[in-house]
């Protein structure tokens, strides 16, 4: 009988130990366990689509802003991932919580910045699940793919839309950067009359490969410095705490190929990485007295004009990631949610910086668009003259 409690006490030892083993083994390997129930189970290619948009129609946009001048650039604008996955490779385009993720969080806080530099249009698309970024599997590079050809013909409907003169704003954060890059490579690298208008390409969250530069986008530079246009803006960002992310975005992750015709790894490509606090391609390391400042703006329309919280973060470009620095206030801090890795948090931390950025750039384009339209148009191909036979006309005068 004295024997009892003490086996009672060692099965409740055990339990205990086993519990505790199972919380540590669920923390440890929650992601994966997540990306298990975000699978959807079906090979992409007897996977049966939802509906896509018409993007003639109002309802084809979440947001299809007017013209207030002719000058007023109009902004193209991918938002980024906001459906995890489980029952679909490719998002449903009135599933209530990826439309509630876009217009709470995405638009107030990535499409604003631009927006105040022009006419914003925002597509809705069939955009390929988070869990299609978590991996690299077939049927994921199918659902990107499938995705980017909604964005073809929403850029197509939007080009069509607008004035053929007017100046145009790409952006586009994580999948949307993707897509964005992709439009560049096949809408506007090889035409100079969208090429002339472009003020610039943000390309923010998803790694530009810098032979793109040497090889399709021979045309269209990077953003070397602050008074650049119609050149590429990009970065890929993370702090130096953050090995799970870096590895994500310098060896993990995909882009478009050397040729622009596919995806491909980024491993050893190096990466483009424009520093936003000095809006320049440069190594150079920016203190936090230069960040103009980062907003969270959930909830907010994307007209609202919120403070921004100034001077929270240095930064500095290293090996193709923009490495930044813990901001001091919680509001601009990542929460820890499940694969945060793979998730744009629900704030700016570069709003600011973007803004003033993409303003600055729409009055440059302007100034060189005003002065080349006083510029006398080029003369016509020259036209191949054949010399005319010499016939003689008999004389008709009679003597």
């Amino acid at each position: 009988m004295s024997s009892h409690p003490i086996a009672r006490h060692a099965f409740l030892t055990i339990c205990l130990a086993l519990a505790g083993l199972l919380i540590v083994a669920a923390l440890v390997f929650r992601d994966q366990v997540y990306r298990t129930f975000q699978d959807p189970g079906v090979p992409f290619q007897t996977y049966s689509p939802p509906a896509g948009a018409d993007y003639a129609e109002a309802a084809g946009w979440y947001v299809r802003d007017a013209f207030t001048d002719a000058d007023e650039p109009a902004v193209f604008f991918v938002h980024p991932t906001t459906y995890s996955g489980g029952a679909n490779w490719n998002g449903q385009l009135d599933k209530p919580s990826s439309v509630e993720a876009v217009t709470s969080v995405m638009l107030p806080n990535y499409a604003a910045p631009f927006a105040k530099a022009g006419a914003l249009y925002a597509p809705r698309y069939r955009q390929a699940s988070l869990y299609a970024f978590m991996n690299n599997r077939e049927d994921s590079l199918r659902a990107r793919l499938f995705a980017y050809a909604d964005i073809q013909r929403a850029f197509d409907a939007f080009n069509a839309q607008i004035e053929d003169t007017r100046p145009i704003i790409l952006a586009g954060y994580g999948q949307g950067g993707l897509d964005v890059l992709g439009l560049l490579l096949d809408r506007f690298a090889e035409d100079e009359a969208l090429r002339t208008r472009l003020v610039a390409a943000y390309v923010i969250e998803s790694p530009v490969p810098l032979d793109l530069f040497s090889g399709p986008l021979q045309t269209i530079p990077p953003c070397a410095t602050p008074e650049d246009v119609r050149c590429v803006y990009g970065f890929t960002s993370a702090m130096a705490s953050e090995e799970g992310r870096i590895h994500i975005i310098t060896e993990r992750a995909m882009s478009w190929t050397p040729q622009g015709d596919g995806l491909d790894f980024v491993d050893g490509r190096g990466l483009l990485c424009v520093n936003p606090l000095l809006s320049a391609v440069s190594n150079d390391y920016a203190s936090a007295r230069q960040h103009r400042g980062g907003v969270a703006a959930e909830g907010l329309d994307p007209d609202a004009v919120p403070a921004p919280i100034p001077a929270q973060t240095g930064a500095q470009c290293a090996d193709g990631v923009l490495f930044f620095e813990q901001p001091r206030s919680r509001a601009l801090q990542r929460p820890r949610r499940l694969v945060e890795d793979y998730r744009l948090p629900p704030f700016n931390l570069f709003y600011e910086d973007l803004r003033f950025d993409a303003a600055r750039r729409s009055f440059n384009l302007a100034t060189i668009l005003q002065d080349e339209r006083q510029w006398a148009p080029p003369f016509d191909a020259p036209e191949a003259i054949e010399d005319a036979p010499v016939i003689a006309i008999p004389d008709q005068r009679r003597y």
